[in-house]
């Protein structure tokens, strides 16, 4: 049972003995119906101890949860070989995955929950938030942490109990466990390249035991890598390592553990599309939509004015993050029954998030239209304006540049945010008869301490339309042909068009406890109660537009910078949560569930940082759901329906303001709710062929949107109440066949994937098609430690969007209609090859 246990990782809080719901979950023995529910359930994955949302201090496999779980062994990762976390979620039914942004940054929506980037759900690692909130601005989850071989298995939990026992997881959680060493010297490796995106990668992991009990190990990765869509340089180079020291005292085990993750990885922003005649999304000429970006060496190095000197920003860094981890774990049986348990972990981070986040597009020619008047204006002198481009001077082709004679207006924008936090869960759990009936009760405590600073500064580019974009002049001339001013300065459009600076700290509070009642060797109830507290102090810096005197140009007369008057704030907010559920095992191999959850996601120090006199609200999720949950040789099949209530939704309707350069925010609330179908399973027929189908079916609206929109002067009353939530399919599949021959030395597998239509605003005119992605995998075992994949991604080229131009309005997409558009694709077809090592 040692084996089984959750070793701790650990490292400043060691001395605390801790029994978090992941750790105590793994060493009781089974309850008499347990027992009987894994004798008849022969799929190795169906028979799992599950240690993820509860905290028993029995076990618990995914037959007999009464709570939706998937479960990705590492032979599942392995077969996709996912490049970032949202990859490896697209397996999760349930989950609206958003990938096409590269290794961080992107966005997952569990069960119709519509916020970006992870508002919806926590990412762990051995049970700890990875960050307490994944959701902070500018600065996801995803961004901190890495896939490797040091992890072994994932286990996400959808809905259910995952906000009782963990913060901001209202929608699920998931858990990323890692590797443990065994009674031998044992290692993998894993040696990765890929012609397409000119990639090169190697990860490994080594576990040893050490003297007097003790063990240890030590795991990791490293890559460079161009990109998919080749910006002209390494878009993603780095890499981390992690090492761990564990013991098992028989009744007791602590683990400690570091990790220094080292990572640049390039943040792909939305592409320029266009439609053909019958209305498909297609690529536009001189810019491939599978392979090119917009980013380029020409992007790369920019120098920006601002009010305080100069802004350097560098896009070959992408996302720079720098991160040092501790943590500590360790867990207790002190007496027969009784488990205390302490997770604790600390960690730092500085992350410099840069991107050319693409605002508006339009043929040079009404771009011409749209600043020469004013241009000319500014410079009595001049009767043409040209543009021109800035690394030779030469004159833009208006008519067929690039054989599109289109523009840009991005804006290089860099974010730096410094973050550290302490995050502790102490925890008992008792499990003691009643009777004929069995009671598994936990108490916990958990405290996070966070601080961070933010600072964001952005400048509006011109740029031409093309792969590998470059930047332009738009420059007035007099009547000699001589440049007298220019709207531009060095392609800079308008310096300073967005500023923030703030600073702020956080505690959290929460106690949580849990009971698990065996009324009957086949009936179980269990629920859970939350009760957090949240304060949030810091400081905003207000800002003002100065102009920064350059006769030659407009770009610096309206710069944004800080007025040196920062705005506190000291905000507390407190919420109640809690679960109920109820779980029928009626044979060995089948059962049903049923839950109620009243979840809730508070804000943080992230929602004041840039507005310290912002009021954002406790955002409440009541969730129903109910299960059938089956698992035999021949088939495995779990089918759960659900219905989530979301209150108090805002959507911050971000417009690029082409008269000003700048952007105008806009925040609207309304509710959503989404009910559907949640399926997966897999029929075994023969013993070299099997099917697996990961499916959801659902209807994400929103209820109640009502509000006003300002254009110009006028106020449109708008209603878009049972519309089509932002980005989120009616339908999302995964179908997988596969085959195993020779032994079990070749299997070969292909996925289709297929998503139903979506809209990239609210009032469902923005139009994102549906679409089909077909991506296969093959590993032939030529020995029992070597074994040879190939990856294929993507392998008919689709152009599937994941989204449009957020920049365009997500209440009233502004370029819903338009011919030529922004849209954020999937990568184009790539290959991949690996070769894997095991001792």
């Amino acid at each position: 049972m040692a084996n089984r246990a959750l070793t701790v990782r650990c490292g400043i809080a060691a001395f605390l003995l801790t029994a978090s719901p992941a750790a105590l979950a793994q060493s009781a023995p089974l309850p008499v119906a347990d027992k009987d529910a894994a004798a008849g359930a022969d799929a190795q994955a169906d028979q799992d101890i599950v240690v993820t949302g509860r905290a028993g201090a029995g076990e618990r496999t995914k037959l007999d949860t009464s709570y939706a779980i998937t479960t990705l062994n590492n032979d599942a990762l392995r077969s996709r070989a996912a490049s970032s976390v949202t990859e490896t979620l697209k397996s999760v039914p349930g989950f609206w995955v958003e990938a096409s942004g590269g290794e961080g940054s992107g966005n997952v929506r569990a069960r119709g929950i519509p916020v970006d980037g992870f508002g919806s759900i926590n990412l762990l690692e051995d049970g700890l938030p990875v960050q307490h909130d994944p959701a902070l601005g500018y600065l996801n989850a995803d961004q901190a942490f890495r896939m490797d071989e040091s992890i072994d298995r994932v286990e996400v939990v959808r809905g259910g109990p995952s906000s009782v026992f963990y913060s901001n997881a209202p929608g699920g959680v998931v858990n990323f466990i890692t590797r443990k060493p065994g009674d031998e010297l044992s290692g993998r490796a894993r040696v990765l390249y890929g012609p397409t995106a000119d990639l090169f990668r190697f990860d490994g992991w080594v576990g040893t035991p050490l003297v007097d009990g003790w063990k240890f190990d030590v795991g990791g990765f490293y890559r460079n890598e161009r990109g998919v869509r080749d910006p002209g340089y390494t878009g993603n180079k780095g890499g981390q390592i992690r090492a761990d020291l564990s013991k098992d005292f028989g009744n007791a085990q602590i683990a400690l553990s570091y990790k220094h993750l080292a990572d640049d990885a390039i943040f792909y922003t939305g592409i320029p599309l266009t439609k053909d005649s019958d209305g498909n999304i297609v690529s536009l000429p001189g810019f491939n939509a599978n392979y090119d970006t917009t980013a380029s060496r020409e992007t790369a190095f920019l120098t920006l004015k601002s009010a305080n000197g100069p802004v350097f920003f560098d896009n070959t860094q992408g996302t720079r993050i720098r991160l040092n981890q501790y943590s500590a774990m360790a867990d207790w049986e002190f007496a027969p029954g009784w488990k205390l348990s302490n997770k604790a972990r600390y960690r730092d981070s500085n992350t410099v998030r840069n991107g050319v986040y693409p605002a508006s597009i339009s043929t040079a020619a009404a771009l011409l239209t749209q600043y020469g008047s004013s241009l000319l204006k500014a410079y009595p002198g001049a009767t043409s304006v040209q543009l021109r481009y800035v690394d030779t001077g030469r004159a833009f082709d208006v008519a067929n540049q690039n054989g599109n004679g289109d523009v840009f207006i991005n804006a290089a924008r860099p974010v730096t945010v410094d973050e550290s936090e302490f995050v502790d869960d102490l925890h008992l759990a008792h499990r003691f008869q009643m009777g004929s009936m069995t009671h598994d009760f936990a108490l916990g405590f958990y405290y996070a301490h966070i601080r961070e600073t933010f600072k964001r500064y952005s400048a509006s580019t011109v740029q031409d339309v093309s792969g590998n974009s470059r930047l332009l002049d738009l420059v007035a001339l007099n009547a000699s042909g001589q440049v007298v001013g220019a709207l531009t300065q060095n392609g800079v459009s308008r310096y300073g068009s967005e500023f923030a600076n703030g600073y702020g700290k956080s505690d959290v509070f929460a106690l949580y406890g849990s009971d698990e009642w065996q009324i009957t060797p086949q009936l179980r109830l269990d629920g859970g109660i939350r009760w957090e507290k949240v304060t949030a102090k810091g400081a905003q810096e207000g800002q003002k537009t100065v102009n920064l005197g350059d006769p030659t140009t407009l770009a610096d007369d309206q710069v944004l910078t800080g007025n040196g008057v920062f705005s506190p704030y000291d905000r507390t907010f407190d919420h109640v949560g809690y679960t109920i559920g109820a779980d029928w095992q009626f044979s060995h191999s089948a059962g049903i569930f049923a839950r109620y959850t009243s979840a809730f996601r508070m804000p943080s120090v992230g929602s004041f940082i840039t507005s310290a006199n912002a009021q954002p609200v406790t955002q409440g999720i009541k969730m129903w759901e109910a299960g059938f949950k089956l698992s035999t040789p021949l088939v495995s099949f779990y089918a759960t329906g659900f219905l989530t209530d979301f209150d108090a939704y805002s959507i911050g309707n971000t417009q690029f303001d082409p008269k000003t350069m700048g952007y105008i925010t806009q925040t609207v609330y309304t509710n959503t709710r989404d009910y559907g179908v949640e399926l997966e399973g897999t029929i075994r027929p023969v013993s070299w062929f099997d099917f697996t189908v990961n499916a959801t079916i659902q209807d994400p609206t929103f209820r109640n949107l009502k509000y006003n929109e300002l254009q110009g002067t006028t106020l449109i009353p708008r209603n878009y109440s049972g519309n089509q939530l932002l980005r989120v399919p009616k339908l999302g599949l995964r179908a997988t066949p596969a085959v195993t021959l020779l032994d079990g030395r070749f299997r070969a597998q292909m996925d289709v994937e297929h998503y139903s239509k979506r809209y990239a605003d609210a009032a469902n005119i923005s139009k994102l098609p549906a679409y089909t992605v077909l991506n296969a995998s093959v590993r032939f075992k030529l020995t029992d430690g070597i074994s040879f994949w190939a990856y294929g991604d993507n392998l008919t080229n689709a152009i599937g969007l994941t989204e449009g131009n957020p920049r365009a309005g997500e209440l009233t997409s502004g370029q819903a209609n338009d011919q030529l558009f922004i849209g954020r694709p999937i990568f184009g077809r790539n290959f991949r090859f690996a070769v894997d090592f095991a001792f």
